[in-house]
């Protein structure tokens, strides 16, 4: 029977764990809708305004609907977020808060100027001219990339903690919470996920659409509600692989035991082969395919390099290998199979023109927002998992962080009840958006008068 009094936070952990997985897998794609869908959405209405072109002004305006939708149901799933950090995880916010919490005031900051925006954006349409309501959307725009970056800012100082030092005692002093936002992970963990979030909402919106043209819907509506989110996730994708390297190389610097369980990695070599795929058993990576000396070449740019190994962090200090080695995997698989596909749509566009005829093609896309998405969220069980056993790295201990008190399993079934509701009426009013009259193409809309 399950205990849901507990008497300390070893035995809370992995009620707070799932909780916080459950909360940011869910929020992230969301906040991936905040930060790329306003991009997207203002960039259709100019476009059409500059072609004078109905189907894409329409487009934009029923994006811009679903905008509003996401955004609200992110508002809440953000909002729970905040607060998990100072419930499940106070002794955290005790010791470490005044270095790293300055981040998450001013992403308040941003989320308020954000909901601002996207009100006037919404009530402005017809009521604003072209020029007025597009500019009234940049603040919006901007303040959602800004919010991410805050975000993000903060997750990137718990894997590599910087602005500030420890006395005798080992208590916090000299906090310079400017410095500790801008640390060694910093830039490359928000520009992998600005780039995420674009790849993520590009791909899933294709996905819809490419879904209603199988289905026969071949009309400009659909062509363009496909190809310009699809055009955009095409384009960063090659860059995405190019900041894949760049992150890699970070933790490379930074964080040696998370490298060596995203490559399976026991023994330090020198000249250490790329492994994909495999599953890691007493300490040994088996049925992997090994690309000779490539995981130095990638980590160091030699083929030579010497490359750490699980064997020089003690056992109790390892991330779980196999979570984060499938993972980060799965992760690259798909974000190659991603890469394919862009590519077999840009070089299709650059020789004629136009999307690929076949609907294999379209099966593809209408896939790929699913695939996206699971890339996304491997790549943060990577990043999260990998970090074990430290909230803060190598200076405390998730189950030091943890609340003691009780009644967090209630918390958790909570959460599982709230977010399954806000799924499930997020869907039916997105379902109904898509089925409204501004959605129809014109010949639709005829046979509904």
């Amino acid at each position: 029977m399950l205990e849901f009094v507990v008497a300390d936070g070893v035995q809370n952990l992995p009620y707070a764990r799932h909780q916080m997985a459950l909360t940011l897998g869910w929020h992230i794609i969301f906040a991936c809708f905040g930060i790329a869908f306003p991009a997207i959405v203002v960039f259709t209405e100019w476009l059409g305004h500059r072609r004078d072109d109905a189907a894409l002004t329409r487009l934009a305006h029923t994006w811009a609907k679903a905008m509003g939708v996401l955004f609200a149901a992110g508002a809440v799933s953000g909002t729970l977020l905040s607060f998990e950090m100072g419930i499940l995880w106070p002794g955290l916010m005790d010791r470490f808060g005044e270095v790293f919490g300055f981040p998450f005031v001013l992403e308040g900051f941003a989320f308020f100027v954000e909901a601002i925006f996207v009100g006037v954006y919404l009530f402005g349409w017809n009521r604003l001219s072209p020029r007025a309501h597009m500019l009234s959307a940049l603040p919006m725009v901007v303040s959602g990339i800004a919010g991410a970056f805050f975000v993000v800012s903060a997750n990137a100082w718990m894997n590599n903690p910087t602005g500030f030092r420890l006395d005798a005692e080992g208590n916090v002093v000299d906090a310079r919470p400017w410095a500790a936002m801008f640390g060694p992970s910093t830039w490359p963990q928000f520009t992998h996920m600005w780039l995420a979030a674009f790849m993520v909402t590009g791909f899933l919106i294709a996905s819809v659409y490419a879904v209603g043209m199988l289905r026969g819907r071949r009309d400009r509506y659909h062509r363009m509600g496909l190809l310009i989110p699809l055009i955009a996730a095409a384009i960063i994708t090659p860059v995405q692989i190019g900041v894949g390297d760049w992150i890699a190389n970070t933790v490379a610097d930074n964080q040696p035991a998370k490298l060596a369980a995203m490559e399976g990695q026991y023994k330090t070599t020198a000249g250490a082969d790329l492994s994909l795929g495999g599953v890691y058993v007493d300490d040994e990576l088996r049925y992997a395919l090994e690309i000779p000396n490539g995981l130095s070449l990638l980590t160091h740019h030699d083929p030579d390099g010497v490359v750490p190994g699980l064997e020089e962090v003690p056992a109790d200090e390892r991330p779980p290998v196999n979570v984060v080695h499938i993972a980060y995997n799965a992760m690259v698989a798909i974000g190659t199979a991603l890469l394919g596909l862009a590519a077999w749509f840009g070089l299709v566009w650059w020789r004629r023109r136009r999307l690929p005829h076949t609907a294999w093609f379209l099966r593809a896309v209408g896939v790929s927002g699913a695939a996206a998405v699971v890339a996304m969220e491997a790549g943060w069980v990577t990043t999260e998992v990998g970090r074990q056993p430290w909230i803060v790295y190598r200076l405390m201990r998730t189950e030091e962080a943890v609340s003691p008190a009780g009644g967090l399993a209630w918390g958790l079934v909570a959460v599982i009840v709230v977010y399954s509701l806000l799924t499930f009426f997020t869907v039916i009013v997105l379902r109904r958006l898509a089925h409204g009259r501004d959605t129809l193409a014109p010949q639709e809309q005829e046979t509904t008068r």
